[in-house]
């Protein structure tokens, strides 16, 4: 399990004063409010960020760092993402986990069978889509309801599932056994 989870990607700078647009990458985007600080990802390194002041902008939040005053100090961070350790994280509901724990967890369906991977959360505006890579090198694409995902249980990186009729049809629609 990750212990690091991002929540922004610094998009561009915003005016000359140090300030950065951040494209948050986390259901909350109030959550920056309460952040006292989060991790820079240099690519080579983690900084630790001290959070100024926060604004909202359309899509984006607007940050200010403490100790970066202008464009120059801020611009080379670009691209890159911002993190918060677990600890900071937003508190989980029941039956709610983070994308970064769910890829890379073993599906196995309500038959027994060993299905394949999980490999990226799709979200979308009902409920969100869970991409799970077959045995056979398909793709499965089956929605996050409570009728196709029967259990989680991240500390055995297993998920079971329920496949409904019809998602694992092949293209000449027979069924696959």
């Amino acid at each position: 399990m990750e212990n690091l989870l991002q929540v922004g990607i610094i998009s561009s700078t915003h005016g000359i004063k140090g300030e950065v647009k951040v494209f948050p990458t986390t259901d909350d985007v109030n959550r920056f409010k309460k952040l006292k600080e989060v991790l820079l990802d240099t690519g080579k390194e983690t900084l630790s960020m001290r959070i100024e002041s926060v604004k909202f902008f359309k899509q984006f939040v607007i940050l200010k760092f403490k100790g970066f005053d202008s464009i120059n100090d801020i611009e080379k961070y670009k691209g890159k993402s911002l993190l918060v350790t677990r600890e900071n994280a937003v508190k989980l509901e029941e039956d709610e986990y983070f994308i970064a724990d769910l890829e890379g967890v073993n599906v196995v369906s309500d038959d027994g069978q060993y299905r394949g991977v999980l490999t990226e959360v799709i979200e979308t505006g009902a409920n969100d889509v869970y991409a799970i890579r077959l045995e056979d090198g398909r793709s499965l694409l089956l929605p996050a309801i409570k009728e196709c995902i029967l259990e989680v249980n991240l500390e055995e990186n297993r998920m079971l599932i329920h496949v409904l009729d019809g998602l694992l049809d092949d293209a000449s629609g027979k069924r696959e056994e």
